[in-house]
């Protein structure tokens, strides 16, 4: 056998041996996700044969409605577990045989493990957002916290601007009474702060230390402000969860007032490692994986 022959049977004999994963993110609109990409990287980087694929609601004309028949593809094809996005964190969790504490608490599940034939619902999200807020905004006040956003990602991202000592939470939602259902539970979990739900915006926001915009709003397939720009003001942060594109129109508006600024890439980078070492048992370097995102996204913003 030659040199050349015999490294060739090599290289196929260590793919052969290397840990296998099959992965993938069910969602609306997500051709432009960059979760892909940055799970099969750190794969590639830990030695794995990885393969994460994307199934797009919007894609194949399908709706929420097509979980059901979705999730039990997934299992018989061997995926080891998936990633769940918008519009479908919430209403994944009947199709589940157990939650974790964090998901079941929050009530929105983001990542789904296959594992002795049972579907465990996670959420990861909470716990991004979280590091990614104490990582580029760490000495900001959670005094007075105004948040955008009631649904899966919003019920995370309220858990987690609690959990991180927020004395103060006012939900805003286009469902008042999904707000107003999530401030509830907030305030029997977190007694010792106070949430509400709704009110004048604006008012509200100018009394407030900080803003988080948990919408889709602002995403590439939905372009736009979730506010008015003259609700801002230099006294806020802002941070938003939409990490794609990074520089969202909020955050532009956001810092032409002067306003201390977090772009949702951090988050998204977070509850990937999160999400990885439970579809892997193996901890990803979290700083690679953060400098390939923010790779990606310099790629995206030069095009």
């Amino acid at each position: 056998m030659s040199a050349q022959n015999h490294a060739s049977m090599n290289a196929l004999g260590a793919r052969a041996t290397a840990q296998s994963f099959l992965c993938g993110l069910i969602g609306s609109g997500i051709g432009g996700s960059l979760t892909p990409a940055m799970q099969e990287q750190e794969g590639r980087e830990l030695g794995f044969n990885y393969v994460y694929r994307r199934i797009d609601l919007e894609a194949l004309k399908l709706t929420p409605a097509a979980l059901p028949e979705l999730l039990l593809a997934a299992e018989r094809m061997g995926f080891d577990g998936l990633n769940i996005t918008y519009p479908c964190k919430q209403a994944v969790i009947e199709l589940l045989d157990e939650l974790s504490d964090d998901a079941r608490a929050l009530g929105a599940v983001n990542t789904v493990l296959f594992r002795d034939g049972k579907r465990i619902g996670h959420n990861t999200d909470w716990s991004g957002f979280a590091r990614a807020f104490q990582r580029g905004l760490p000495d900001v006040s959670l005094d007075a916290v105004v948040q955008l956003g009631a649904g899966g990602a919003g019920a995370a991202v309220a858990h987690a601007a609690l959990q991180m000592g927020a004395q103060a939470l006012t939900l805003f939602d286009v469902d008042a009474s999904r707000a107003a259902s999530l401030a509830s539970e907030l305030q029997a979990r977190f007694p010792a702060a106070r949430v509400s739900a709704g009110g004048d915006l604006r008012d509200v926001l100018q009394h407030a230390t900080g803003l988080i915009h948990a919408t889709p709003t602002g995403m590439a397939k939905l372009p736009g402000m979730p506010l008015p720009a003259e609700y801002l003001h230099e006294r806020l942060w802002v941070a938003d969860i939409v990490y794609f594109p990074i520089r969202t129109a909020l955050l532009e508006a956001a810092e032409a007032r002067g306003c201390r600024t977090l772009s949702g890439g951090g988050m998204a980078v977070y509850q990937a490692v999160d999400a990885f070492r439970l579809f892997t048992g193996v901890e990803p370097d979290a700083e690679r994986m953060y400098a390939h995102l923010q790779s990606m996204l310099a790629a995206n913003a030069g095009e």
